[in-house]
């Protein structure tokens, strides 16, 4: 099963982001059922595995989390593949996300190494933006650049099934895991 792990947003943060995706003119927007900040992509996992991640992350002991949404960012260097609203940094998802990675890695998980940025996928792109699309992205970045949310909680982390379609994925809340600190 194609799975990952990550952060569900609260409806207004969805409304606002939303809003925001109405302004995008180039790329595939991505579905607001499927908007969230992944936390680590665990890709094709067998069920055993899968149980065995499940028991780790039912002992998850962290904080609720507040964030917010501050500016917009693409990946894929010359040739973006995907435009995105970026995570303003917080020490706390940081070690959030260090504390997952472990988890999921005791539970058997072989994960990349891979630089953590946490952000919101809103659009992705083929492999190249032809110049029209380029100056439309480069027109949304430089007029919806300084986009941001209010401050919002994150009191779980849900662990989603990844359903590969022709039209795109499709995401599914397989099981939320509720963040509480540890018992003092």
């Amino acid at each position: 099963m194609r799975c990952f792990l990550g952060l569900s947003l609260p409806d207004p943060v969805l409304d606002l982001v939303e809003r925001l995706q109405d302004e995008i003119p180039v790329g595939r927007l991505v579905p607001s059922e499927n908007l969230h900040i992944t936390l680590a992509f665990l890709d094709d996992q067998p069920e055993y595995l899968l149980e065995a991640l499940h028991q780790e992350l039912s002992a998850l002991q962290a904080p609720p989390l507040q964030l917010e949404l501050r500016g917009l960012g693409v990946m894929g260097g010359k040739n973006p593949r995907v435009l995105s609203a970026e995570v303003t940094p917080n020490a706390e998802l940081t070690r959030l996300h260090q504390r997952l990675r472990s988890m999921v890695q005791a539970s058997g998980i072989e994960l990349p190494r891979s630089r953590f940025r946490p952000h919101v996928t809103l659009a992705r792109f083929g492999p190249r933006l032809q110049v029209g699309e380029q100056q439309k992205l480069q027109q949304v970045l430089q007029h919806y650049g300084g986009f941001c949310t209010p401050v919002f909680a994150v009191t779980q982390v849900t662990l989603y099934r990844s359903t590969l379609l022709p039209e795109g994925a499709r995401y599914e809340a397989l099981v939320e895991y509720p963040l509480n600190p540890a018992p003092a």
